[in-house]
């Protein structure tokens, strides 16, 4: 076995597509899950993806593949109601249907499969993957595409009572419109779209509906062509060679050109309002520039209260809430497993993984890949759907010794982004 990929997000489900047909690289994918399951909690009815439908698995690496979106749609008898509707990108729960689809189809898949541990052996050169269920899997590779969990504002941690992540907003909704009051705590693309699914209800349900921001506005994402040609080879060889104190300044001034929200969703929001005002005050509350310092639940009542801060005005002040939604967000954590294998990891001096340009973070620079865990070091188009097909194809020509069954592309842009 050439290499064992441990996780399946996007990310990896895609390098399973693309290794599937070569038949001089052999891996396998481990996961945890009885199944593919991708954020299937924000599956709202009608919402996309924030990419177009080309940057699915496959299709900018391999546009004749198997696995593309289109294929999909083909094999579903959905490709001239896809064609009809004239829309780029796909419905959220379409795009889940589809990796589920073409898991179902890789031989290399393995679901319901724990990783417990990462050993590596100095004599053989090769790790060793246990899982809980008994199995051991050895190769001189690792790509781990173990996805970034959701992430709680530190005054919530721990805090109890039936607070629910964005990630888990379906199955809680039920229960949430049976409240008096409702607070939606975030600045995204999820959080708009909570709030505007609960903002629908608010009349029949007759709950207060709260949405707090610690933005100092509602950022639409930046979605003009010459920002999108930051998502190129070209743009990352820029960021990834920038010091590292000027990469997470330049990274966190960047936050709207991947986590602002659609555009067309925030003037539904104002347009619902606007229509919903007509027959009386709105009981609502849209609040920005205010930060979530402190929380406290209340078990007897059944409340939050939610300690606001007015970043600009410095001004604190609180809010009492039955229901809670935390819209805050994903972040990466370095899996327990890799624990073993500690030492022979790369690491910034902030304990973060010290990424190559070529997505390895090992000791000798080709034996432990990355997928969506270099935010810092490669910039916004980590957890970009539409760099995946690029990230795989050098991760695949590393893997394959330097031979390159995927050309990878190298200037795509028109703009220079280094003297």
């Amino acid at each position: 076995m050439d290499f064992v990929a441990i996780g399946l997000g996007p990310f990896n489900l895609g390098l399973a597509c693309l290794t599937e047909p070569l038949p001089g690289l052999r891996g396998v994918f481990l996961e945890r899950k009885p199944d593919f399951d991708w954020h299937s909690g924000m599956f709202l009815e009608g919402s996309t993806l924030q990419t177009p439908f080309l940057s699915d698995l496959v299709t900018l690496a391999d546009p004749t593949s198997p696995f593309s979106f289109l294929n999909y749609l083909k094999q579903k008898g959905r490709l001239y109601p896809f064609y009809i509707r004239e829309s780029f990108f796909p419905l959220r729960e379409e795009f889940n249907d589809y990796c589920r689809w073409a898991a179902a189809r890789l031989s290399s898949v393995r679901f319901g499969r724990t990783v417990t541990e990462v050993v590596h052996d100095e004599r053989t050169r090769e790790y060793t993957v246990r899982t809980a269920e008994g199995e051991t899997f050895h190769a001189p590779r690792l790509v781990l595409g173990t996805g970034t969990p959701p992430h709680l504002p530190p005054a919530c941690e721990g805090l109890g009572g039936d607070l629910v992540h964005s990630s888990g907003y379906l199955p809680a909704k039920e229960r949430l419109q049976r409240k008096r009051s409702i607070t939606v705590v975030g600045s995204g693309q999820s959080a708009a779209e909570i709030y505007h699914d609960l903002l629908q209800d608010i009349d029949r349900y007759g709950y207060r509906l709260t949405w707090a921001t610690r933005s100092p506005r509602f950022f639409p994402l930046e979605y003009t062509k010459l920002t999108l040609e930051m998502t190129s080879p070209e743009y990352v060889d820029h960021f990834h060679a920038l010091p590292p104190g000027v990469r997470d300044t330049l990274g966190a001034a960047q936050k709207n050109l991947y986590k602002g929200i659609n555009s067309e969703l925030i003037n539904a929001v104002f347009d619902l309002l606007y229509t919903k005002s007509r027959r009386g005050e709105v009981p609502t509350r849209l609040l920005t520039n205010t930060s979530l310092d402190t929380a406290r639940y209340d078990a007897a009542t059944g409340t939050y209260t939610l300690g606001l801060r007015q970043v600009e005005q410095d001004r604190s002040h609180s809010l009492d809430t039955e229901g809670l939604v935390l819209a805050t967000g994903y972040r990466y954590e370095v899996p327990a497993f890799l624990e073993p294998v500690r030492h022979r990891i790369r690491w910034d001096g902030r304990g973060r993984y010290d990424v190559t340009r070529d997505y390895a973070i090992d000791v000798t620079g080709e034996g432990i890949y990355v997928q969506n865990a270099e935010l810092h070091t490669h910039g916004f188009t980590a957890p970009d759907l539409g760099m995946a097909a690029y990230r795989n194809s050098r991760i695949i020509r590393r893997l394959s010794g330097g031979a390159e069954p995927y050309p990878v592309e190298t200037s795509i842009a028109f703009q220079e982004f280094s003297a």
